[in-house]
């Protein structure tokens, strides 16, 4: 998909919404709409023009990356942020827009005040206008995303080989991190969970100074930043001989796990992608230690639209790229997760993180 074609169905997006134009400030939402990646700018888009307001910093980038846009450079960089939104104010009146719609997850009560300060338009809160367009990705950014699953995928092959006893979770986390750095990652996608032992019942447990020890069961959930687009990736895996109950809730989230993505498709609803995976961990009564979400879509952002869970409502498409999630976590005793990126197809679905799910002792 073009700028181009993104700007036109915006635009009809727009116009669903009844109003004349839209201020972008998601600093996501204005690189997925432009393609610019400077740190500073909104983007106005009306019927009939699209404008980029940065800073003197960007001029050069903005008018390579943003071609289908009219660059406008504020005077703010070095005086009061304000300045910006004079300028968003000036650029609405000239673009002749009357109902400006902005983005109310993305807009700080402060910057709204700015904005009132200097817009005449009536501002319109919207939720999600963006955010629909970002669902079903273009085939640029599965290009993307299966180079950033590849990269996770192959540092967890690799971590298998630097994992003993007596380093800490830390070091396990940075030479993931560094391994995938080292194979083409801008950054790691997200802060990289590594939980080890009883920690492995801490569906966030963020790595710490505690040594992996024998008997310990170590959740790996971690991903690659490749070119803005990430993946996510879990793996839990044992460093010897784990007790029978941690054996066990690994071998339900396994099944789990496989006859969701083996139930993949386009047209199922997010119900019936929680329930592909939700019911085997019913049928095991383990679901009050599972949690409610089942998975995500993943892009620009770790997570997003669209989300699985019980009570969500959303519905796959082909071309969405999403992760599936079940994990089972016993407090004080541990836990086990397994995750993979996933491309929903036209007929099915692809794994593109496919590394090994069972349960490897160490």
């Amino acid at each position: 998909m073009t700028l181009t074609l993104k700007l036109q169905k915006l635009r009809d997006q727009l116009v669903k919404s009844s109003v004349d134009g839209i201020l972008v400030t998601s600093p996501t939402n204005r690189r997925y709409l432009t393609d610019f990646t400077g740190t500073s700018g909104v983007a106005i888009v009306s019927a009939t023009q699209a404008k980029l307001i940065t800073d003197y910093r960007y001029i050069d980038q903005a008018k390579t990356q943003s071609q289908d846009f009219d660059i406008i450079i504020h005077k703010g960089h070095k005086g009061p942020k304000g300045l910006i939104f004079e300028e968003v104010g000036k650029q609405v009146n000239k673009m002749g827009i009357k109902k400006l719609a902005f983005e109310k997850d993305h807009l700080s009560y402060g910057v709204f005040s700015s904005c009132n300060e200097y817009i005449t338009a009536e501002m319109i809160p919207t939720s999600g206008i963006i955010e629909i367009l970002r669902k079903v990705k273009t085939d640029v950014e599965i290009g993307k995303l299966k180079i950033a699953a590849d990269i996770a995928d192959n540092a967890f092959n690799h971590i298998l080989e630097f994992i003993r006893p007596g380093i800490s979770e830390i070091e396990i986390s940075n030479e993931l991190e560094f391994f995938m750095r080292n194979h083409g990652a801008a950054a790691s996608a997200f802060d990289t969970i590594v939980a080890s032992g009883w920690r492995s019942s801490l569906p966030h447990g963020v790595a710490s100074d505690k040594k992996v020890e024998n008997g310990d069961m170590i959740t790996l959930d971690f991903g690659a930043n490749y070119q803005g687009y990430r993946s996510d990736i879990c793996r839990t895996i044992a460093l010897g001989q784990p007790i029978e109950q941690l054996k066990r809730i690994h071998a339900i989230v396994l099944e789990a796990f496989q006859r969701c993505v083996e139930g993949l498709k386009p047209g199922l609803s997010d119900h019936d992608v929680d329930a592909l995976m939700r019911n085997v961990i019913r049928e095991n009564d383990f679901e009050d230690k599972s949690g409610t979400g089942t998975g995500h879509g993943v892009g620009l952002d770790i997570h997003e639209k669209p989300f699985f869970s019980t009570d969500k409502k959303d519905v796959l498409q082909a071309n969405m790229v999403i992760t599936v999630e079940p994990g089972i976590y016993l407090p004080g005793v541990g836990g086990a997760r397994v995750e993979d990126v996933i491309l929903i197809t036209p007929f099915g679905s692809e794994v593109l993180t496919p590394s090994a799910k069972e349960l490897i002792i160490l």
